[in-house]
């Protein structure tokens, strides 16, 4: 587990840009992995994701929970629905959103290129509820960020739907059609306010990451986590991150205890190639315990074959990071697809 702790005070600040585009300003030392790296991860280093050749195992292995449309609404308290990867439907007391929905077969530059999906989504366009009203995105990778997704949703929910997105990333909705888009920075709020009078506060964080949708356009646009609470719950989705301590224990300070947080715990191996831009599960349950989360869920794995780790590996190794750290072994756990998870 990577051990960069500071003893410097640490605070959470906007981007930083650098020649037009952005950097993780907070950790100096974050670098990508260079052309040798990819061409050695890509063509050299071995695949051990394990994926069986058949679907009758990995129905067994990752079963879905489907739902009927009215089984998933609940008017009060903190719900939450992992659809597969990053993709998770949230319900905070009425506010209706989803965290960066990718429904397509894969995730990529065209829908017959890029990574296929191994578990079909939990709930697609025409499952969700009437009342959806938010979509907040993380970064713009297409794992996280899917062009048929958003087009579907927008032809389903148009004006209706808010989108949330960093800094830069507004204009690509705009010219998808999308009308309502709140471009934020990192530290920045939004109030969302419901029908019934109330708000919903929004707050971009920091995440240790990128961006990148073509050769051209390598973190032109800001990355990051986000922070979604009421006068009851806090909420934190940590999109895509590798780890660095002093920021996740200052989002915790400043924003938490988090009644629900998730976290990535996949797309892990090999770590010279990962570690920078994904955490592993060590790193995840430190997130845990940085962010004071009372309750977690591990996403970003068992959909997509993004990295070299075998398929079923993450959640057996937050186990065992959850048992080495004398935690609370329900205090961070994984959903299956579809599977509901309330919080009162």
């Amino acid at each position: 587990m990577a051990t960069n702790d500071t003893d410097e005070v640490f605070q959470l600040q906007n981007a930083v840009e650098e020649k037009g585009r952005f950097i993780n300003s907070f950790n100096r030392n974050f670098k990508l992995p260079d052309f040798s790296s990819i061409f050695r991860f890509i063509f050299v280093t071995t695949n051990n994701t394990g994926l069986p050749a058949g679907p009758n195992e990995i129905d067994e292995k990752l079963p879905i929970v489907r739902h009927n449309q009215s089984d998933i609404l609940k008017p009060k308290g903190l719900r939450f629905i992992w659809i597969g990867h990053a993709s998770c439907f949230v319900q905070m007391n009425g506010f209706n959103f989803l965290t960066d929905p990718v429904f397509s077969e894969r995730c990529g530059i065209t829908r017959n290129i890029g990574p296929k999906r191994y578990r079909p989504p939990a709930l697609n366009v025409q499952d969700l509820p009437n009342d959806l009203h938010a979509v907040i995105i993380s970064h713009n990778h297409y794992d996280h960020l899917d062009l048929s997704t958003v087009t579907s949703l927008n032809a389903r929910y148009g004006e209706k739907l808010t989108w949330f997105c960093g800094l830069n990333l507004k204009q690509w909705f705009i010219d998808t059609g999308c009308t309502n888009v709140v471009e934020l920075d990192w530290t920045g709020e939004y109030d969302y306010k419901k029908t019934d009078g109330k708000s919903v506060k929004i707050i971009y964080c920091p995440a240790q990451h990128w961006s990148k949708r073509t050769p051209f356009d390598t973190n032109k646009s800001l990355w990051g986590s986000y922070v979604v609470q009421d006068d009851k719950y806090k909420f934190y989705f940590a999109g895509d991150t590798g780890y660095f301590s002093p920021l996740f224990k200052e989002i915790g300070k400043k924003y938490g205890p988090f009644d629900l947080a998730a976290i990535p715990i996949g797309a892990y191996e090999p770590r010279w190639m990962m570690a920078a831009q994904h955490v592993e599960p060590s790193e995840s349950v430190q997130m845990h315990v940085d962010l004071n989360a009372k309750k977690s869920i591990g996403i970003h794995w068992g959909t997509f074959a993004l990295a070299y780790e075998p398929y079923l590996e993450p959640p057996l190794k937050l186990m065992e990071e959850v048992k080495k750290l004398n935690l609370d072994p329900n205090s961070f756990t994984v959903l299956q697809h579809g599977e509901i998870l309330d919080i009162e």
